[in-house]
């Protein structure tokens, strides 16, 4: 599927960028071949396949959470350099 030279124009419209004729002329071709792959894509029977959001299984890589019984607040904050109450003291970010 061949683009026109205003088809390019108006896809250049809708992002939103300037084209010189030279790139008018580059885009043309450019988007012109990679029509023709979808083309060679959608003769492709995929008949029985069912949709798939992802090409290979997502798994986890992360633990799973466990509930454990955390440090004293006295032993966490041992070695904090400013301190108020239970808290850390740290200097204000935004004022």
């Amino acid at each position: 599927m061949k683009l026109s030279r205003e088809e390019v124009l108006h896809i250049a419209r809708l992002a939103r960028i300037a084209l010189t004729e030279e790139e008018i002329t580059r885009m043309r071709e450019q988007l012109s071949d990679l029509l023709e792959h979808f083309e060679v894509l959608q003769k492709v029977d995929t008949e029985g396949v069912p949709p798939t959001a992802q090409s290979v299984n997502l798994q986890s890589v992360m633990r799973e959470d466990k509930v454990k019984l955390s440090l004293p607040p006295e032993d966490i904050l041992a070695n904090a350099p400013r301190r108020e109450n239970d808290c850390f003291r740290v200097k204000p970010v935004l004022e």
